[in-house]
């Protein structure tokens, strides 16, 4: 029983690290290789910080069954709407380009001169500038990695939250 909690603990240590790597390297393109986010990109920045924090949560109570079904649920929903947003910007970005849309404000103006809910609707549907691919690794974007890694912590949360079902009734 006790190494079932050290192997979901390790798992979850495990995520928060991926994590935490992913959003340091984001940070590393937009201050040292000039690579400004936009605003799908916010959206996904913050689902990877809550992923991380959670699964940090999670590493750090080492919960038994019941707890690493819950923490396992959240961090699977996170990943569910962080992928969301890099799958729309991942379509944005194959779109033709008579068909994406305009190029919006940045956010910090947003968030100056719109209304909350006005700035919300920009960063959750993105703009013209979501659509440009600035950086690509094996032919990915930054939005197709961010796509694959949300994948990979839902399918992870996903089996962490099923075993924990099937050893808390066992």
């Amino acid at each position: 029983m006790h190494s079932n909690r050290s192997t979901r603990r390790a798992a979850f240590a495990i995520g928060a690290a991926i994590c935490a790597l992913l959003l340091g390297y984001g940070y590393y393109l937009q201050y040292g290789a000039g690579l400004d986010p936009c605003p799908l990109c916010l959206v996904q920045r913050g689902f990877f910080y809550g992923v991380m924090i959670v699964s940090a949560l999670a590493a750090l109570h080492a919960p038994a069954s019941k707890g690493a079904f819950a923490y396992s649920c959240a961090i699977f929903l996170l990943a569910l709407g962080g992928g969301a947003a890099a799958a729309r910007q991942v379509w944005l970005q194959h779109l033709p380009p008579d068909q994406v849309p305009q190029c919006g404000p940045d956010l910090y103006f947003m968030l100056e001169n719109f209304p909350l809910s006005r700035t919300i609707e920009k960063l959750i549907t993105g703009t013209g500038e979501c659509a440009a691919v600035d950086w690509s690794f094996l032919g990915l974007s930054i939005a197709g990695w961010s796509l694959v890694w949300f994948a990979v912590f839902g399918a992870g949360a996903l089996w962490l939250a099923i075993t924990a079902l099937r050893r808390g009734s066992a």
